[in-house]
């Protein structure tokens, strides 16, 4: 027996020591909706952990939110543009997640249509002049 198996076994009993906590936290991840290409890649999803809704995108979280009605939108805007780019996507959605989207909305008084109209004019807001700042170039040295 070499000296390095023993630090091989060592470093791999460290490194199931280590993942052992993460699983144990990754359990309480529910996945609730995904959006998939024709070759059965995922491009996005929804899950819920710890009381808020994520939504990700491209494997990279790019936001939360305690409404389901929002993240169901905004992962359906999602595969409507890559639908009008011509890509196939299929969206699978829990009933779960369709049944909080479906109670928020009526809890407002508004339809899906209404809904998604709403998201699209926040979203088309351009952002604060503030983050619009350009600095003046008088003051730039070359």
């Amino acid at each position: 027996m070499s000296i390095n198996s023993k630090a091989r076994r060592d470093a791999k009993k460290r490194k199931l020591a280590r993942a052992r906590p993460v699983a144990a936290v990754g359990a309480s991840i529910e996945p609730h909706a995904e959006l998939r290409d024709t070759d059965g890649r995922l491009l996005g999803g929804i899950v819920r952990r710890d009381g808020e809704w994520t939504l990700g995108l491209g494997g990279r979280i790019v936001g939360g939110s305690e409404s389901a009605a929002r993240v169901l939108a905004l992962l359906e805007r999602a595969a409507s543009l890559h639908r009008r780019e011509g890509r196939q996507v299929s969206l699978g959605c829990s009933s779960a997640l369709r049944r909080a989207a479906d109670q928020e909305l009526a809890e407002r008084g508004l339809s899906s249509e209404q809904f998604r109209e709403e998201l699209e004019k926040e979203l088309a807001i351009d952002p604060p002049p503030a983050l619009n700042v350009v600095a003046d170039a008088g003051d730039a040295r070359h």
